[in-house]
C-alpha cells in the first residue's frame, strides 16, 4: 500500500470513531440491545461465510463495468441494478472488517455514485420523464439513499449525507407534486409497494441520523406512505402482481419498517403485522423445513419444496424481521427460527466458496445459481451477511445474552464503568459444546442469558468454571446465569446433537426430514451414483442404521456427512435395505431431496419451530 493510501485509511478511520458516537440509541422499549459489529469479530462458520462474502464475492464484484454505467448514462427506460443494496453491505462490510481494500471499495462505490448525482438531486438510471414514476426507479433510490446515510452514520461521511437527503428530498418533492399519481402503473402490473420498496427504511434511517421530521413525517403522514396504519392480509398463491399482500419481500420487510418506526414512536400496533408474519409460518404451514418460506416470491402453505422456492430476499428480510422482534420481545423463539434460516436457506443460497448467489433455494430438484451480480436476491444476500455480526450478541438487564453460537469475540461497555470481553470457542454447528471465557473489566455480578434451543429437548448441560449447573437447563428460552463474574471465568455449554426426523406436512406429509441440531439434511446424486435415476421422494430410509456423523469437508471445513441403510423404490421392507446412501448438509450445492418415507412414520417427531405453543 503506498503512503497515500495509508493516509486515506488512516483519515476513514478517524472518522469511524467520530461516528461511533453518532451511534443509534436504542428505544426503551427493547429487550435487547444488539452489540455493535464494531466491537465483535466473527469466526466459525458464520465468519467464514461472511469473509468468504467479503473477499470472494464483494470484493470480485466488477462495479465500474456491471454496475455503475447505468448510472452515469441515464438513458434507460425501467430496469433495476440494485447498487444502493451494495453500497449499503460495502459500508457495513467495511466498518466490520476495517480491511483496507474493503474500505477503498466502498469510498470508490460512493465517490463514483455521488459524482453520478443530478442538480436535483437525482440518482438512478432512469430517463428524465420516468424517474419517480417509473417502476423500481423508487426502489432503486431508496436502498442507495438508505445506503449513504449508512456511510455517515458509520464513518461520519458528511458528503454521503447530504447526497442521501437531496435524494430523499427529490423523491418527496416529485411524489407531493402529484400525489395522485402512483409509482410504477405505467403498463406493468406492478403495484405501488412493489416499486417502493426500501423507501420507509431510508427515511426513517435518516431521521434518526439527522432527527429532520420532514422524512418521518413523509414516512408516517404523506398520501401514500402511512406506515402506522399499514396492515395487509397475506393472500396465498401468486398472480404475478407485486402487491403487498401476496409478495412475500414485500410484506415483510413492511414489517420491518413499522418495527423500526415502533424503535422510534413505540405503539405496540407496530409490531403485529410481524407477529402475525410469525403465526402463519408457525401455525398455519408458511415455514419449511430450511428456515425460509415463499413460492414464486409470494406467499404458500401448501409445503411445495419444488422451483421457485425460498426466495433470498425473503430469507434476508425474514431474519432481520427475526432480529427486530428479537430486540422487542427478548423471546428466544426468534432466535431458534434465525438460526434454523441462517444455517439452512441462507448458507445454501451461497456456493461453498463464496462467489456464486441464488435467487432461489428450493428443498427439492435442481438448485441454481443466478446468472448475474445485479438485481435484488444477490444485494441482499450481501447486505444480510453484513448484519449477521450483530446477531450474535445482546446486551440485557445490565448483562449480556447471546444467540448465536459460533468462534466470536466482542469486547464493549456495560455501563457504570465496566467493559467486558467475550469469547466463544465452539466449531458449532458440528457439535453442541461451547465454551465461553468471560473477562470482565473488574469483577462485577450480571445476568448471563445464553439461547437453548428447542430442539434439545433437555439434554442441554451448563458448567461455570468446570462446576454444573445442577439444574434443570429448559428448551427454547434464554438460560440465565446470575453471578459475581471475575476475570477468567468460563463457562461449558453442551447441546448435544442427535439425529431427529420431522414429519412433512401438506405436500410432505407421509415423509419426514432429517435434522441434526439446528442444520438440515439432504441427498445430493452427485454424491449417490446408486440414485442416479431413482425417485428420491420413494426411497425408504432405515432410521435405526443411522451412526454417528461423519466428518465431510465438501461443503464447509469441519462439515458432517452421514452413511443410512435404505430399500430402492419398490424394494420389500421385509428383506434387508439393499442401498447405501450419504446424506450431506443442506448447503450441499447439489442438494435435491430433503423428505424421504420411512418405515415407520412414528419415529419422527413434529418440527419444533411450528407447534402452536411457539405462536403468541
Amino acid at each position: 500500500m503506498n503512503i497515500f493510501s495509508k493516509l486515506a485509511v488512516l483519515i476513514i478511520l478517524s472518522n469511524v470513531a467520530i461516528a461511533a458516537d453518532n451511534s443509534e440509541k436504542i428505544s426503551a422499549v427493547d429487550q435487547l440491545i444488539p452489540i455493535d459489529m464494531r466491537e465483535v469479530k466473527v469466526a466459525g462458520e458464520i465468519g467464514r461465510r461472511t469473509d468468504n462474502t467479503i473477499y470472494k464475492n464483494l470484493l470480485k464484484l466488477d462495479i465500474d463495468k456491471d454496475f455503475l454505467p447505468p448510472f452515469r448514462a441515464k438513458a434507460t427506460e425501467k430496469g433495476y441494478i440494485g447498487l444502493g443494496k451494495t453500497v449499503d453491505a460495502a459500508v457495513r462490510f467495511a466498518i466490520y472488517s476495517k480491511d483496507p481494500r474493503v474500505l477503498a471499495l466502498k469510498k470508490h462505490i460512493v465517490d463514483e455514485v455521488i459524482n453520478t448525482q443530478t442538480p436535483d438531486g437525482y440518482i438512478g438510471t432512469l430517463i428524465p420523464k420516468n424517474r419517480v414514476w417509473g417502476t423500481y426507479d423508487i426502489h432503486e433510490m431508496s436502498y442507495m439513499a438508505l445506503g449513504l446515510t449508512n456511510d455517515y452514520k458509520y464513518f461520519g461521511e458528511k458528503a454521503s449525507l447530504a447526497s442521501a437527503r437531496k435524494l430523499l428530498d427529490f423523491i418527496i418533492a416529485r411524489w407531493s407534486a402529484e400525489p395522485d399519481r402512483i409509482p410504477g402503473l405505467d403498463g406493468t402490473r406492478a403495484r405501488m409497494y412493489g416499486v417502493t420498496t426500501g423507501l420507509e427504511a431510508a427515511l426513517l434511517t435518516m431521521y434518526e441520523q439527522t432527527k429532520d421530521r420532514k422524512y418521518l413525517d413523509f414516512c408516517t403522514n404523506s398520501k401514500h406512505c402511512k406506515l402506522p396504519g399499514w396492515n395487509a392480509e397475506k393472500k396465498i398463491g401468486w398472480l404475478e402482481c407485486m402487491d403487498d399482500e401476496r409478495h412475500v419481500y414485500i410484506h415483510i420487510c413492511l414489517c420491518v419498517a413499522q418495527m423500526q418506526l415502533n424503535h422510534i414512536t413505540p405503539d405496540p400496533k407496530l409490531s403485529r403485522q410481524a407477529r402475525g408474519v410469525i403465526d402463519y409460518l408457525t401455525r398455519h404451514d408458511g415455514l419449511l423445513a430450511s428456515g425460509s418460506c415463499s413460492f414464486k416470491e409470494g406467499w404458500d402453505n401448501t409445503q411445495q419444496l419444488a422451483g421457485m422456492v425460498s426466495e433470498s430476499c425473503v430469507t434476508a428480510y425474514l431474519i432481520r424481521m427475526l432480529d427486530r422482534l428479537l430486540w422487542l420481545e427478548g423471546d428466544s423463539k426468534y432466535g431458534d427460527m434465525m438460526e434454523r434460516a441462517v444455517y439452512n436457506a441462507l448458507f445454501a443460497a451461497q456456493a461453498p466458496d463464496g462467489r456464486k448467489l441464488r435467487y432461489f433455494t428450493p428443498l427439492e430438484g435442481k438448485r441454481v445459481y443466478f446468472g448475474t451480480d445485479t438485481f435484488c436476491c444477490p444485494n441482499n444476500f450481501r447486505r444480510i451477511m453484513a448484519e449477521l455480526p450483530e446477531m450474535i450478541y445482546y446486551r440485557r438487564d445490565g448483562g449480556l445474552a447471546i444467540n448465536l453460537y459460533t468462534q466470536s469475540k466482542a469486547q464493549f461497555d456495560l455501563g457504570d464503568g465496566l467493559s467486558l470481553a467475550v469469547r466463544q470457542e465452539t466449531d458449532y454447528p458440528t457439535s453442541g459444546k461451547v465454551t465461553i471465557y468471560i473477562d470482565p473489566s473488574k469483577t462485577a455480578k450480571f445476568p448471563l442469558l445464553l439461547r437453548i434451543p428447542r430442539w434439545t429437548g433437555k439434554a442441554a448441560t451448563v458448567a461455570v468454571n468446570g462446576q454444573s449447573v445442577k439444574q434443570n437447563i429448559p428448551s427454547g428460552s434464554f438460560f440465565t446465569i446470575d453471578r459475581q463474574w471475575k476475570p477468567g471465568d468460563r463457562v461449558e455449554l453442551n447441546m448435544p446433537m442427535q439425529w431427529r426426523f420431522i414429519k412433512g406436512r401438506k405436500k410432505q406429509a407421509g415423509l419426514a426430514a432429517l435434522m441434526r441440531g439446528p442444520q438440515l439434511f439432504c441427498i445430493s446424486r452427485a454424491k449417490n451414483k446408486v440414485l442416479e435415476k431413482a425417485d428420491l421422494r420413494q426411497v425408504i430410509i432405515d432410521p435405526s442404521s443411522l451412526g454417528s456423523p461423519i466428518k465431510d469437508d465438501t461443503i464447509r471445513p469441519n462439515g458432517l456427512k452421514c452413511i443410512a441403510r435404505a430399500w430402492s423404490p419398490g424394494k420389500n421392507q421385509q428383506q434387508p435395505p439393499d442401498l447405501a446412501i450419504v446424506l450431506t448438509e443442506f448447503a450441499d450445492p447439489g442438494g435435491e431431496a430433503t423428505y424421504f418415507r420411512l418405515p415407520d412414520l412414528g419415529v419422527a417427531v413434529d418440527d419444533e419451530l411450528i407447534n402452536t405453543g411457539l405462536a403468541k
